[in-house]
């Protein structure tokens, strides 16, 4: 086995070295330290993926039960004409293995429903990033999130957007533009009593452009005759890198604060 398949650790830090350099010791060791989950690996989640790897992270969990299609290479970081017909984890898991060979990396071929999570977790995990598309997975993410107390970053819709500038991060309750984010709030304010003023205490990766309809979308009488909105890789994997460096902020900002908290009960 070579040094870079095993891992070894003068390799690691020729990779990630320059992390260091912008981190600092402490907030990279922790920093190298972490294992998140991301739940969806599509057009948002598969760079969030992506982002977190080269990011030197501990491990990785990687939840998606779907398959790579020719209609995701516009978009999607594990899409290519090799891995079609792949499932979406396993493609982006061997991808990370070349990437970074020590990160520990499960796969889980499952969508996320109420009913299963977080037992489809194999183990712990530091923080996630919710880039699924179904209001009742993200109600059961948010809704564990907050009860185990970790860090999540929600994803909100990339379709029908073609401006990577008007990505912005707030929480829940400052959302606008995105219908998807809006039935997650009305939902958790009404099933599980968020505030209905106020922050809500979740981080939101969304954009306030206006969602453009499908070019080709209308037909002689005016209405819609085919479903779904466009999607451009510079909206989506915009959205899944700056959703990896909030859960990344996230997650360092609550080892410090564990660390603070740990010395003030010994003093």
């Amino acid at each position: 086995m070579s040094a870079v398949q095993g891992g070894d650790e003068a390799d690691l830090e020729r990779r990630f070295g320059g992390l260091r350099r912008l981190y600092g010791d402490a907030a990279y060791q922790r920093l190298r330290g972490l294992r998140l989950a991301v739940v969806g690996l599509g057009g948002v989640g598969s760079w969030a993926v992506e982002a977190l790897g080269r990011s030197g992270v501990a491990g990785l969990v990687l939840i998606d039960l779907d398959h790579v299609a020719e209609s995701n290479i516009n978009r999607q970081v594990q899409a290519t004409g090799r891995t079609l017909g792949q499932a979406k984890g396993q493609a982006l898991a061997e991808r990370l293995a070349d990437i970074h060979p020590a990160c520990a990396v499960d796969v889980v071929d499952a969508f996320v429903e109420p009913g299963n999570w977080p037992a489809l977790l194999p183990g712990p995990v530091d923080g996630l990033i919710d880039a699924c598309d179904q209001v009742r997975a993200k109600l059961a993410l948010a809704a564990w999130a907050h009860a185990a107390q970790r860090p999540l970053v929600c994803c909100g819709a990339a379709g029908g957007k073609l401006r990577p500038e008007r990505l912005e991060i707030d929480d829940l309750a400052a959302v606008t533009h995105d219908p998807l984010l809006s039935s997650l709030r009305q939902r958790l304010r009404r099933e599980h009593g968020a505030p209905r003023q106020g922050r809500i205490g979740l981080r939101c990766v969304f954009s306030r452009e206006p969602v453009a309809p499908p070019a080709n979308a209308c037909d002689t009488d005016g209405s819609l005759n085919c479903h779904g909105y466009g999607s451009s890789v510079t909206v989506t994997a915009s959205m899944g890198l700056a959703a990896a460096a909030e859960l990344i902020r996230l997650c360092l900002s609550a080892a410090r604060a564990d660390e603070t908290d740990k010395k003030r009960a010994i003093v």
